[in-house]
């Protein structure tokens, strides 16, 4: 999948990422063998809750590593790997020999801090089946999801949407732009498989809701 991320401004400066940008192919749902023929059903939920909608916490934390990522409503239990952008200007994400873990964009905030923050993860990978992300495009809005960082702290997040979009359409300055509030975007793969991907992303939206 193809996506242009913007600029972002950090506490050492302007980082530039390059454009376009390219995710790996695990995110975008390339894998082996007869298992991504199958995928997961398409998503029957993906367009609702609207942005803005879920009162968020006052403020936001200090930056600290995230290490696992929970979310109840659908069984989610993960390790949390930090994850970049390499040499030929791709997204990094966790490797499909790993495809219960999640990677967190470490160009951007961390969850918790003031900003988009990122989580990347597997839908599926060959020859595991389903993999942490699964059943993203499942989760309702109000559903929580909560993070444990370096810290000690737990970042407690409101689903406010879940979306899906063709990779075509990816509507990067969302997912990787900047925010007023402490939000969360965990994005997959998703939609129909076809010519040896999927033609979607699935992407989730969530505001920061407490700290425990």
């Amino acid at each position: 999948m193809r996506v242009k991320l913007p600029k972002f401004l950090g506490r050492l400066g302007k980082i530039r990422i390059p454009e376009p940008i390219l995710i790996t192919a695990g995110i975008a749902g390339i894998v082996l063998l007869g298992w991504a023929t199958l995928g997961p059903e398409p998503p029957v939920s993906v367009t609702h809750g609207l942005i803005g909608g879920v009162q968020g916490a006052d403020g936001g934390l200090d930056r600290s590593e995230p290490v696992k990522l929970a979310i109840p409503a659908i069984s989610v239990d993960a390790d949390v790997t930090p994850v970049g952008v390499d040499d030929a200007g791709e997204v990094q994400v966790p490797p499909l020999s790993a495809p219960m873990v999640v990677g967190w964009y470490n160009h951007g905030p961390a969850p918790g801090e003031v900003g988009a923050a990122v989580l990347l993860g597997h839908v599926d990978a060959a020859p595991a089946g389903p993999a942490v992300f699964y059943d993203l495009g499942r989760l309702p809005v109000g559903a929580e999801v909560t993070v444990d960082r370096a810290d000690r702290r737990t970042a407690v997040f409101t689903v406010e949407a879940v979306r899906a979009y063709h990779k075509d359409a990816f509507p990067s300055g969302d997912i990787y732009g900047l925010a007023r509030r402490a939000e969360l975007r965990l994005v997959t793969c998703g939609g129909p498989f076809a010519g040896g991907e999927y033609q979607d992303n699935v992407v989730v939206f969530a505001v920061l809701t407490a700290v425990r």
